[in-house]
């Protein structure tokens, strides 16, 4: 790399979507665009946890070591986004997204085009925006976290999605299904901000994001967009009452349902009798060990966004 030239690293998996094999006219694209604003590309490809981890740490530094921080560039959905992120919190670089998941709620909030040259050009036309990041004990969540059936409908959806290819119908489908199956109920101390609430609960709901949010018809999306932690809890796991939440679900009223109860607070604390326990992070699934402490870090990711003269 020239002392003239810009560090951009794109990180993908080799489930993500994204591609050089085979993609080689696309990829040849992308880095046109890229050299034309002085950046010079290197694309990492991810296959295993302990493997990112090691390349992450080969880009921070090199990264760090130029004089023009560059961009690290996150090609997949959510879930590849939050992996990239978790490693540039509170750093000088930023993160640019090229969007190829089921959703992309990170990319269509901040105005980010779906479609990836457009996506490019953004990530080296654009400017830098600061967002807020949730952050459950050490994992981060961009969108949203869950304890109880959501995790069990991420699992049954990525079996739907194996079988049939990715739709957004089976995020329905396969809480159907999960509700047929499963009746899971757990019981749980939820601290909010200091203030304890025994609850025997099915499903906790965490959202950071408020266009998310927004499209759920949840009134945390204001609490989200004010940096709050953000939750939703079910206060009863009959299946008729869990029926009639995801028929509200794919309605949009949520927040109709009964037995449905919003918060906003500083910080939460969940504490369980149990030594683990199951969380659904930004559509992953994690094992983790409770106490759980969830916050938000404000204005603690930098993002490419498109730019905008007026906000200048």
């Amino acid at each position: 790399m020239s002392k003239q030239s810009k560090p951009l690293s794109i990180i993908y998996n080799h489930n993500s979507g994204f591609r050089i094999t085979g993609q080689q006219e696309l990829y040849t694209e992308l880095t046109n665009i890229f050299a034309s604003h002085g950046y010079d590309t290197q694309a990492f490809e991810i296959n295993t946890p302990e493997q990112f981890k090691l390349i992450m740490q080969q880009v921070l530094e090199r990264h760090s070591q130029a004089s023009d921080k560059g961009i690290v560039v996150a090609a997949g959905g959510d879930g590849t986004l939050n992996a990239v992120a978790k490693y540039l919190l509170n750093t000088p670089i930023p993160v640019g997204i090229l969007p190829m998941g089921t959703f992309n709620y990170v990319a269509r909030r901040l105005h980010i085009p779906l479609e990836l040259l457009e996506a490019a050009q953004v990530i080296v036309t654009g400017q830098a925006k600061r967002i807020h990041v949730a952050q459950i004990n050490q994992d981060i969540y961009l969108n949203n976290a869950s304890l109880g059936l959501y995790p069990l409908f991420i699992k049954k959806r990525e079996d739907y999605n194996r079988l049939f290819g990715r739709l957004p119908l089976h995020a329905y489908t396969s809480a159907l299904d999960v509700l047929i199956r499963n009746h899971k109920e757990l019981k749980l101390e939820i601290w909010i901000d200091q203030k304890k609430y025994p609850v025997k609960t099915p499903l906790i709901f965490f959202g950071n994001n408020p266009l998310q949010l927004e499209e759920m018809k949840m009134r945390i999306a204001q609490a989200a967009e004010q940096g709050k932690v953000a939750g939703v809890v079910v206060a009863k796991s009959d299946k008729l009452t869990l029926f009639r939440l995801v028929y509200q679900l794919i309605r949009g009223k949520i927040d109709q349902a009964s037995d449905v109860y919003s918060f906003a607070a500083d910080h939460v604390c969940i504490k369980a009798g149990r030594h683990k326990l199951m969380v659904a992070i930004d559509g992953e699934t994690v094992e983790m060990t409770p106490p759980l402490n969830i916050a938000v870090l404000k204005n603690s990711l930098s993002v490419m966004v498109p730019y905008d003269s007026t906000s200048l």
